[in-house]
């Protein structure tokens, strides 16, 4: 089946359409409190956000990291159930969903690769091969899929369902990307006892999946061990959650997220709202917070905040929007049903909001305190004109280009 075609307003409840249901309204959301951490890290208040964000708020559970504060806690804690519901999504689309066969996947995967590699080309550019700046070449290369399809949501009708589904698909092999990534970028040292016994929870996780355990419980248990000892590892602790997703047994049972025989679906419905309304939101107030004190044109056009700027607006509307034409044109793939190239690239503009992924790649990537607000005053620009231009785009640009008898062609 067509892709565009499914999840009309005629056909029943599914998990792709809760899905994107949760997310829109948690992106709306993940919006209203970046701009209240943005708000508040720049007003009388500055002094009690920052110093609530890194309060000491439980003991040493990795020697890498130190005592826990309530940042940790969110980014390396939280973040990993945000983490794992990404790989329920992944595995859920590439098995069961709309990346199950390799005429889907293509388009996709193709778009996302482009959309990850040009950002990257346009942040070493403008680095200048600078040592001190080359690790944050992945921070443009992800996109934020809560926040993208929130400004999408709020076009309503303008935007047809073929669009949200392209975007969505994008996204999540984005996301896969993403947690590459993080797995191989971003690991400096390894304790190798600690990552073994990883690797043998990990094991036990998918024995348990052959054996035909069909409780969630024990996977959650195991997952929770997953979490400690790959944050003992030195591979970054979210990660656990998305090898204990690819873990979780999936039946096939297409359009019946609650279905008890699918562990997989059960779990990524329950995960769905807390995420998208809860733990991506507090993420967002915890790391969107940067203060704009004796921030001048010399601070934004600095190589490091421009290059991520850059590489989310321009980077990634040329390589998506580029890939997508280039496919069509070759024949590779058809163009999403019912969306004109217009409206495809006011969704390859959506795509450069980098926000949640952006956020959390350019914290592993600089430790320093000035890198890490130059990291997200770069990531806020670019991520704004992103959202502000494909927006307006597809809001005004398609309307007077239909009005003029324009069909995409």
């Amino acid at each position: 089946m067509n892709p565009a075609n499914r999840n009309t307003a005629s056909t029943p409840a599914s998990a792709l359409r809760d899905f994107l249901a949760s997310e829109a309204a948690g992106g709306i959301i993940l919006m209203v409190v970046a701009a209240l951490a943005l708000t508040i890290a720049n007003s009388p208040l500055a002094d009690r956000y920052f110093h609530f964000i890194h309060a000491v708020t439980g003991p040493v559970l990795s020697p890498k990291l130190g005592p826990m504060t309530v940042h940790l806690w969110i980014n390396d804690g939280l973040m990993a159930i945000f983490f794992l519901l990404v790989g329920l999504e992944i595995k859920r689309e590439f098995v069961d969903g709309h990346l199950a066969t390799w005429a889907d996947r293509l388009l996709p995967m193709i778009a996302a690769a482009a959309g990850m590699a040009l950002p990257a080309a346009v942040y070493l550019f403008m680095a200048g091969g600078d040592p001190a700046l080359v690790r944050g070449w992945a921070i443009p290369a992800a996109t934020d899929i809560a926040f993208a399809i929130g400004v999408l949501a709020l076009l309503g009708s303008r935007a047809p369902a073929s669009l949200k589904l392209f975007l969505t698909t994008v996204a999540i092999v984005d996301d896969m990307g993403a947690v590459a990534i993080i797995a191989l970028f971003y690991t400096t040292s390894l304790d190798l006892v600690a990552l073994g016994a990883a690797v043998l929870i990990w094991l036990a996780m998918l024995a348990m999946g052959r054996l035909g355990v069909a409780r969630l419980w024990p996977y959650l248990i195991l997952a929770a061990l997953l979490w400690y000892a790959t944050l003992l590892s030195g591979v970054h602790a979210t990660i656990a959650g998305v090898l204990a997703a690819f873990a979780i047994p999936l039946r096939r049972s297409i359009a019946t997220p609650d279905a008890e025989d699918s562990l997989l679906h059960r779990l990524e419905h329950l995960l769905a709202r807390p995420v998208a309304f809860a733990i991506v939101p507090l993420f967002g107030f915890a790391n969107a917070g940067v203060s704009l004190q004796g921030v001048g044109f010399d601070t934004l056009l600095a190589p490091l905040p421009l290059g991520i700027a850059l590489g989310l607006f321009i980077g990634k509307q040329i390589g998506i929007y580029g890939s997508v034409r280039l496919c069509v044109k070759l024949g590779f793939a058809a163009r999403p049903r019912d969306a004109n190239w217009l409206q495809i690239y006011g969704v390859a503009l959506l795509c450069g909001i980098g926000f949640t992924m952006s956020l959390f790649i350019g914290g592993l990537a600089f430790t320093d305190a000035a890198q890490a607000d130059a990291v997200k005053i770069g990531v806020l620009m670019g991520s704004v004109l992103s959202a502000l231009s494909g927006y307006c785009l597809l809001r005004f640009g398609a309307r007077t280009r239909a009005a003029n008898g324009y069909n995409g062609g």
